[in-house]
């Protein structure tokens, strides 16, 4: 299962009010649209669309644990794990990084597709 992790916790209220969608149309069409703040704010929900050599729809979950924060695709969806899929999730992880340039990546299984 694609995965990246940080090395700590992040203020997913934070990242949530300065998220705007994102849209990419190189090499895949990757869209994310909107996203979806817990009631306990430890976790967020990112509706995703990926076109590569499929047209799939799916949710990235993003989950602020103690001491790291981890992107994951969200188990109730199960979109096959194309290269448009695993961008899609590198994407989002970009964008954390812009807003919080002190986090490292601690761990991942798709380092190619973080840009």
């Amino acid at each position: 299962m694609p995965h990246i992790v940080f090395d700590s916790k992040i203020d997913l209220e934070d990242f949530a009010q300065k998220f705007s969608p994102y849209v990419a149309t190189e090499p895949y069409i990757i869209k994310l649209n909107d996203l979806f703040l817990s009631h306990t704010k430890k976790s967020v929900l990112v509706p995703a669309v990926a076109i590569d050599e499929k047209n799939q729809q799916y949710l990235i979950e993003i989950l602020a644990k103690d001491e790291k924060t981890t992107i994951r695709l969200y188990p109730g969806t199960d979109p096959e794990k194309t290269a448009g899929v695993k961008m899609s999730m590198g994407c989002l992880a970009k964008m954390i990084q812009t807003e919080f340039p002190e986090l490292c990546i601690s761990k991942t299984n798709i380092a190619e597709f973080i840009q």
